[in-house]
Parts: structure tokens; C-alpha cells; sequence
């Protein structure tokens, strides 16, 4: 029922509260402080994505990585991220939702040291990991407590800001990376998040409320799917990446697709055989959480792996250093943001469908224009316009995204819907760089990256315009905004 989606869940009080008067007032005095908190964190979770790309090659030379080693810096983090966001997701609607939170924070603050430290690939890809592993936590708790925070047109709003966080962050994740690279050298780009984790931690210890754990619905964890889930999706990347080295037919890589299937198909067995599966058997009939999630998947997919692809076109084949190529992201960031913010004044009066609709066919010419590139490209002729439609693109389909997701979704079960939602973008991110990588080929030579490219951008034209299926399940309404809009009597 929608009603029971608004209400607030911060404070055992409010619980029984029936009087709209008095909600409305109660909503209309809340600060935004706490929001504040989880953008904060989640800030640091998004641009963890791509703040490393820049600082790649700088990285490479330093700790000597192969060419496998690019990917897995990335795939790491958000392998480890998307698979046990789930799980996550599941322990912040049955645990204190803030006491989680923390937990998460510490662990990806203390990986982020430990990365800025790493003196080896293995080290490093290890840090990464941890960093994730935390991500996992960190991100569906954090969303639990903005949706048990706010409520009605508040948390219409808040959702509208988070989304535009994951939409513009990947972004601006490149250009920090080239600033802080250039300014402090590679490893900043971890130590930065020490300072920003024990601030975050600070904040929430003073402002968010202890939550009460319902002791009715604690039940086992499902340790088992999480493990499942997380080692078959690491090995299908494996797989992804393989056909680089080995080919599409090669023993190696059929073989490593051949467990990645099996492991996988296990987690589907064994949702439906355990008490408490990560993802109760009723959250896959919420079709809006569904479509929507897959929708993510594929956006952010296409996001990060062009974004992944283009820090590397910038730099050895314009010859862009790593705080000129960070500058020249920074017209897709604003083009993101501009698209974002346009979005979040339009959703309640167009939806979230006809929003993303929208945005695929804009991104999709984006791609369509950065797949044109030749050997003697110009930043402003051929690579700005394709960022400027791409980020126009992008920017109303994380906000619209967000709400559509979220719309039907009971707050209790927010955390694990979350989680859903930001599997897609993790998991999308991953397999994103190493379907757009194998598209590629050779990304060693200046020739390889500039073909390959080509290549990539059609392939990434192709998985937008896809979308559309998915899209158009979608409900043609969001119940997150009509309440709100129609509560308030504008």
C-alpha cells in the first residue's frame, strides 16, 4: 500500500501516527542533515568507481601491472560491491540500520588506506575488494535510513539527489583522479577517503538514531547464496576478460564460463531452498524494483565502460595528460548534472518511463557520435559532442531510475531494495568495462585503442537502444511522487 510507504520509520512514535496534519508538519521540520551524511558517503562509494582510471597508467608504472591487471583494479571494487550489495541490502532491513552503515564505512575506509599504501597488483586489487566489500554495506544501509528518514515530497526529493550523486559521480570520479594525481601523485586518490570515512562517522554517531532491531523478523543470514552469487559473477568477468587473451571458442575461457554458469545457477537453486534467501521470493514480483534495477545494470554498463575506454582514447591517443584529461570529463559531469537536475523538476509531471525513454535515445546518439572517431580526432569536434549527448542522456535516468525503482517499495524492505537496485549498478559497472574491453581488442597500441573504440561505442549504441524492452515495463505512474504531489495539494 503507498500509505504504508510513507510512513516514517526514524522514530518508534511515529510509527502509529494517523493524522496527515501532523505528519506533514513533522516532515516539514526535518533537516536535511542527515541526507547530507549519506550523500556524503555515498559520494566517496560512486567515485570510487572510476577516480582510478586516470590514475591508471601512473599506477602501472609504479607497481608494474600486466594489461589484466587494468581491469581487475576496477572489477575488483565493484564485483565485490555489486555481489554482496544484496546481502547487504538483507542485513540493514534485519540489523540496526545506522550500526551497519558504520560498519560499512569503517571497512571501506580502512581499504582505502590500505590501497593508498599497496605496494603490489595483488595488494592493491586486495584493497580494492575490501573497499567494495564495505561499498556493500555502506550503500543499501544508507539508503535505508533516508527512506526511514524522510517521507512524502522530502523523500521524493531526497531519492531525486541520490540519483543524480550515481549519475554524476562516475563522472567526476575521473576528473578527481586526474587532479589529485597530478597535484599528490596516485595514491591520494585513496588517502582522500580517510579524512571524508571518519567525518561521515562522526556526523552519523551524532545525528542518526539508534534504530531497534525488530526481533520478529531477525532470521539466519543466507551466507551461502552471497558466496555463490559472488564467486559465479567474478568468474563470468573472468570469462568476459579471457576472450581478450584466449578468444570466444578457447577451452580457457569456455571452461571458465562453463563454472561461472554453473555457480550462478546454484544461487538460483539455492534461493529457493533456503529459509531466508537474500532476495524473498515476493521482491521479484515487484515489477518496478525489477525493471528498473535492469535498466541500471545496462546504463551504467555503458557509462563506465565508456568512460573506462575514453580515459584510456584521451590520453594515448590525443596525448591528454592525467589533469587535462580529468578537465576534459568535466563537460560530461556537467552535462550529467544539468541533465539530472532537469530531470528532478520534470518526474512529477512526465514519470520516470517516458524520462528514461527519453534518455536512452539521447545517450544512445552519444555513443552513435564518439563511435565515428578516427586517427586524427579533435577533442572539441569529435569527443565533446558525444560527451554532451551522452550526459544528457545519463543524467534523467539515474534520477528517474532511482524513483521508479524505489516507487512501490515498502520501507522496511528499502534496505533490500536498494541493494537491488545498486547490484545493478555494480554488477553493470563490471561487466560493462569487460564486455566494452573485449568489444575493443588490443587497448596497447594507439591504432588498437582508436579501432577498437569504434567498435565499442556501436556495441554500447546497440545495448541502449535494448533497453527500451525492459523500459517499457515499467509502470506508467510512480507512486513515489503522485502521493506527494497530490498531498500537498500542488
Amino acid at each position: 500500500m503507498s500509505t504504508q510507504s510513507h510512513h516514517p520509520a526514524v522514530s518508534p512514535p511515529l510509527k502509529h501516527q494517523v493524522h496527515a496534519t501532523d505528519d506533514e508538519q513533522a516532515v516539514a521540520r526535518r533537516p536535511w542533515t542527515v541526507l547530507a551524511l549519506m550523500l556524503a558517503a555515498q559520494i566517496m562509494v560512486v567515485l570510487d568507481v572510476s577516480v582510478v582510471n586516470v590514475a591508471l597508467p601512473s599506477i602501472a608504472a609504479d607497481l608494474h601491472l600486466s594489461s589484466s591487471n587494468y581491469q581487475w583494479i576496477v572489477s575488483a571494487y565493484v564485483l565485490l560491491s555489486g555481489g554482496f550489495l544484496l546481502l547487504g541490502g538483507r542485513v540493514a532491513d534485519l540489523f540496526d540500520r545506522r550500526r551497519v552503515f558504520l560498519t560499512g564505512l569503517t571497512l571501506f575506509t580502512l581499504g582505502s588506506l590500505t590501497a593508498g599504501f599497496a605496494d603490489s597488483a595483488l595488494a592493491l586489487i586486495s584493497a580494492r575488494g575490501a573497499q567494495g566489500a564495505g561499498a556493500a554495506l555502506l550503500t543499501p544501509a544508507a539508503m535505508s535510513i533516508v527512506m526511514a528518514s524522510y517521507t512524502g515530497r522530502q523523500r521524493a526529493t531526497a531519492l531525486a539527489m541520490w540519483g543524480t550523486v550515481a549519475s554524476m559521480g562516475i563522472a567526476a570520479g575521473v576528473l578527481f583522479g586526474g587532479i589529485l594525481t597530478t597535484a599528490f601523485a596516485w595514491r591520494a586518490v585513496f588517502f582522500i577517503n580517510v579524512p571524508i570515512g571518519v567525518a561521515v562517522a562522526v556526523g552519523v554517531l551524532a545525528k542518526v538514531r539508534f534504530a531497534p532491531t525488530p526481533t520478529a523478523s531477525r532470521r539466519q543470514l543466507d551466507l551461502s547464496g552471497a558466496v555463490l552469487l559472488v564467486t559465479g559473477l567474478i568468474t563470468l568477468v573472468y570469462a568476459v576478460e579471457s576472450t581478450t587473451s584466449h578468444g570466444w571458442t578457447a577451452p580457457h575461457t569456455l571452461a571458465a564460463a562453463g563454472i561461472a554458469f554453473a555457480l550462478l545457477a546454484g544461487f538460483v537453486v539455492n534461493e529457493r531452498k533456503v529459509e531466508s534467501p537474500i532476495v524473498p521470493p515476493t521482491t521479484w514480483r515487484i515489477r518496478s524494483l525489477v525493471s528498473a534495477s535492469t535498466v541500471m545494470a545496462g546504463v551504467t554498463g555503458a557509462v563506465v565502460g565508456a568512460i573506462f575506454l575514453s580515459s584510456l582514447y584521451l590520453q594515448q591517443v590525443l596525448g591528454s595528460s592525467p589533469l587535462v584529461t580529468g578537465l576534459q570529463f568535466l563537460p560530461l559531469a556537467a552535462f550529467i548534472t544539468l541533465g539530472a537536475a532537469a530531470a528532478a523538476k520534470a518526474l512529477p509531471h512526465v514519470g520516470a518511463k517516458k524520462l528514461i525513454s527519453l534518455g536512452l535515445v539521447i545517450a544512445t546518439a552519444g555513443a552513435l557520435v564518439l563511435s565515428l572517431v578516427d586517427s586524427d580526432p579533435s577533442y572539441v569536434a569529435d569527443v565533446l559532442p558525444g560527451f554532451a549527448l551522452l550526459g544528457l542522456g545519463v543524467g534523467p535516468m539515474f534520477v528517474a531510475i532511482s524513483v521508479a525503482a524505489m516507487g512501490d517499495v515498502a520501507p522496511e524492505q528499502s534496505g533490500l531494495a536498494s541493494g537491488l537496485m545498486m547490484t545493478g549498478h555494480e554488477i553493470g559497472a563490471a561487466l560493462g568495462v569487460a564486455a566494452l574491453t573485449a568489444a575493443a581488442g588490443d587497448i596497447t597500441t594507439r591504432a588498437g585503442i582508436v579501432a577498437g573504440s569504434q567498435d565499442a561505442f556501436l556495441a554500447v549504441a546497440i545495448g541502449l537502444v535494448a533497453l527500451l524492452v525492459p523500459t517499457f515495463l515499467l509502470p506508467a505512474h510512480d507512486p513515489a511522487t503522485t502521493p506527494a504531489a497530490h498531498g500537498h495539494g500542488h
